[in-house]
């Protein structure tokens, strides 16, 4: 074989690859939202979980990506491996899309494709238009790596030493299985391996007999790509891996002892070998799924056994929403930092009510769970920045963006609150430990001003929850009420200590207090604005 052939063939894989990502990007990005109602529509029924996995798969263009965002679901407690069965099985279904296009043969039209594509993506303004021109983009480089790699395998039929590799592998079909097998965990994708088979096949170098247990290791090597991202993970999250695996192993072997039944349907579906290639790809998922979709309990079972026990709790200091693998599919990813912002802000939340109720009722009795709550707070701040930051260099919508540029002050508004929190805590302790008095008049001034202040913090992380626009106005009314309350009781204060009502020290306490309820009330309000400009 010579380097030209070499060279040839990387080039058009490389093309394949990065054209079948960049069309997984576009598609993500034009579906944005919808991508993640799909997700959030997922039930423990295993047929919609299916649909849920074939339908997310054939967007993002890749099962190894769909497989490894549901191992990262199921790390982070959000999916149960009774769902996570049915997504993967659907995951397999949808990756044959791509097998399904490179067999309409449309390497011809593919320079026109692709310079419609790039002059969408070169020339357009609007970005739903550049998102669309990335898919027909992605869509024309798709094509003339097939074509290049076609191309490049065409000698190979000619030459010795590769005529009897072929007739090895056709004398022993289990030969096959792990010539797939390997060649899928090198490329870490099944859907290029495949592409490379088409190749060979549309270059006249091998023919169904070969192919077929090749595509069939193919379906095995893939799930090498998902074992690896479960290292390290939740034994619930190494056993969606394993079950991904035991899926297809079953499936292989399945189809390697009923060959010679598969091989006569296939051709019997009709077209050149490229079509029955993608035909016999669709075949074995779509196959392999219906006969062991009514097992899903006892493969749930299988991995059980094989992985037994359960998981040391790691504690409050943890994400409960957020994976590194959710990054493979950032419109998912975008939903579950908000939902890992919510739970920081009803901790936040929570700090308030005991730092208040420790002021009011002159008790330190939670003090010691609060500041360990606020290390919490502390480490939750840290871990979804830098999440976020990974999120703001993948492929999102412009939507998505600006979503996540907002998310940034918000989790620091919500870290402030915390802060405010612990200020309150610290205020609270100086109170008892020097015994210091307060008026009647002053602790109900005090108490009504935090009951404005907690409904504020409450209604806007709830707004945020649920894209509430109405009840973010009403943060908003809320905190003018909140400063106006402020500015009167400061002055009332200031007249009692002039009258010798109040002692200097505890005045100087009350000022500070209603000082960190107001900016409490602030960083409430920054919360609900940013909600009602998400909805603009």
């Amino acid at each position: 074989m010579d380097f030209k052939m070499i060279f040839q063939l990387l080039g058009g894989l490389g093309l394949f690859i990065y054209g079948m990502s960049l069309m997984g990007e576009g598609l993500q990005k034009a579906a944005g939202e919808k991508l993640k109602k799909i997700l959030e529509v997922l039930t423990s029924n295993r047929i919609l979980a299916v649909l849920v996995g074939a339908g997310v798969t054939a967007i993002i263009q890749s099962s190894s990506a769909t497989t490894v965002m549901t191992v990262g679901f199921v790390n982070a407690g959000l999916m149960s491996l009774k769902q996570a069965v049915g997504v993967i099985m659907g995951a397999n279904i949808g990756t044959t899309m791509t097998a399904q296009l490179i067999a309409f043969k449309l390497t011809d039209v593919a320079p026109l494709v692709l310079g419609i594509g790039a002059a969408m993506v070169l020339f357009s303004k609007k970005k739903k238009v550049k998102d669309i021109g990335e898919i027909v983009l992605g869509f024309g480089i798709l094509f003339v790596g097939m074509s290049m790699m076609e191309a490049s395998m065409k000698p190979l039929r000619k030459m010795p030493e590769f005529i009897s590799l072929i007739t090895s592998l056709g004398h022993h079909p289990i030969l096959g299985v792990f010539v797939g097998l390997g060649m899928t965990a090198v490329v870490q994708s099944s859907s290029a391996t495949i592409g490379i088979l088409m190749a060979l096949a549309g270059g006249g170098a091998i023919d169904i007999n070969v192919a077929l247990p090749i595509l069939f290791g193919d379906n095995i090597g893939t799930c090498v790509t998902a074992l690896l991202s479960s290292i390290g993970t939740t034994k619930n999250a190494k056993r969606a891996a394993l079950m991904h695996l035991t899926f297809n192993v079953i499936g292989t072997i399945i189809f390697m002892l009923g060959l010679n039944v598969v091989l006569p349907i296939v051709k019997g579906l009709g077209g050149d070998v490229q079509r029955q290639i993608a035909n016999a790809h669709t075949l074995f998922n779509v196959t392999n799924t219906i006969i062991q979709l009514p097992f899903a309990s006892f493969l749930v079972a299988f991995v059980n056994k094989i992985i037994p026990g359960e998981d040391v709790k790691e504690g409050a200091m943890s994400l409960e929403y957020l994976d590194k693998r959710l990054l493979e599919t950032p419109s998912i990813a975008v939903g579950q930092v908000v939902k890992e912002i919510i739970r920081m802000g009803k901790l936040s939340a929570s700090n308030l009510d005991i730092s208040i109720k420790s002021f009011l009722q002159n008790s330190g009795e939670d003090l010691n769970k609060l500041y360990k709550t606020e290390e919490v707070i502390n480490y939750l701040e840290r871990e979804i920045t830098g999440f976020m930051v990974s999120l703001s260099n993948t492929s999102l919508s412009e939507e998505q963006s600006e979503v996540i540029t907002s998310l940034f002050h918000v989790v620091n508004d919500i870290e402030r609150i915390g802060d405010h929190a612990k200020n309150l805590a610290e205020l609270s302790e100086y109170k008892k430990q020097n015994a210091l008095e307060f008026s009647d008049e002053a602790l109900t001034e005090l108490k009504y001003l935090y009951e404005s202040v907690k409904y504020a913090v409450e209604a806007a992380i709830t707004s945020l929850e649920n894209g509430d626009m109405q009840l973010a106005r009403k943060v908003i009314e809320t905190e003018g009420k909140i400063d106006n309350i402020e500015k009167n009781y400061r002055n009332i204060h200031i007249d009692r200590l002039n009258k010798g009502i109040c002692y200097p020290a505890s005045g100087a306490i009350y000022l500070d207090v209603i000082s960190n309820l107001e900016r409490v009330g602030d960083h409430s309000n920054n919360i609900a604005q940013m909600v009602l400009d998400k909805e603009r």
